[in-house]
């Protein structure tokens, strides 16, 4: 009985937990270079006094679908999408050093290249500042080129600083970026590239998360119908015992 009280119990807990992710991913089905979260459930006995019996249901760590989203081409010259496995370098809102796919880049009214979002895009030396009244180019190793409008001399500004860390070495953040779990810049790889005027989508399938959220809901009214069970199941033994007595 207390087995199928903790499990199910357990079980609707984390299936909540789990029904929040989808949520999550779903919301971020239109946000650029977006990675979704995936959830995995496992049993585990309960460790302490009363019943070995016991067991519960226990959420292992959230991990992510590195699965790269579709390229969609903007035309837009700060509009960059990475061709591949790697990350786009940001200084994130604590200041230290974070990793984004979000490539929809602009020029702050300070002149410091920035995300859409308004976070500073990392170079060799730190956020990458743009003169003014200038056409900027973006190669595919990330270098910065600015062009004087009405001229045709070139002049290289900065480069993006692009990474290709472990994936098992990343974490996300509740900001929705990824470090690196010890703390420490990843080093720069000349390997990772980038498309100009391309932007990558989510890699979340609405259809596929759609159902999962059905399929989650359904589990929920499971565990609950085997809660509702185990108490019916206790009353009745209840009145056999006060019978016998």
């Amino acid at each position: 009985m207390d087995r199928m009280i903790y499990i199910a119990m357990t079980g609707a807990r984390e299936v909540t937990r789990q029904q929040a992710a989808v949520t999550h991913n779903l919301a971020n089905v239109a946000t650029h270079g977006f990675r979704q979260e995936l959830n995995v459930f496992r049993a585990l006995p309960v460790v302490g006094e009363g019943a070995k019996t016991r067991a519960f249901v226990l959420e292992t760590t959230p991990r992510t679908d590195f699965t790269q989203g579709a390229l969609q081409q903007t035309g837009r010259p700060l509009d960059v999408a990475l061709r591949g496995p790697g990350w786009i370098a940001v200084q994130g809102g604590d200041g230290q050093e974070a990793y984004t796919r979000v490539g929809h880049l602009q020029v702050s009214r300070d002149g410091i290249m920035q995300t859409s979002n308004g976070l500073d895009v990392l170079g060799d030396a730190g956020p990458i500042s743009v003169p003014p009244g200038q056409d900027i180019l973006i190669g595919r190793d990330g270098t910065i080129s600015a062009i004087p409008v009405g001229q045709n001399t070139v002049a290289i500004i900065g480069r993006i600083k692009l990474t290709n860390p472990t994936e098992t070495d990343l974490v996300r953040g509740n900001d929705g970026l990824f470090r690196q779990k010890s703390g420490q810049p990843a080093e720069a790889d000349a390997g990772v590239t980038l498309v100009a005027g391309a932007l990558e989508s989510s890699n979340v399938n609405p259809a596929e998360a759609l159902v999962n959220m059905v399929s989650l809901a359904r589990q929920f009214d499971m565990q609950m119908r085997v809660l509702r069970v185990a108490q019916e199941n206790e009353g009745s033994a209840n009145k056999v015992l006060s019978a016998n007595g």
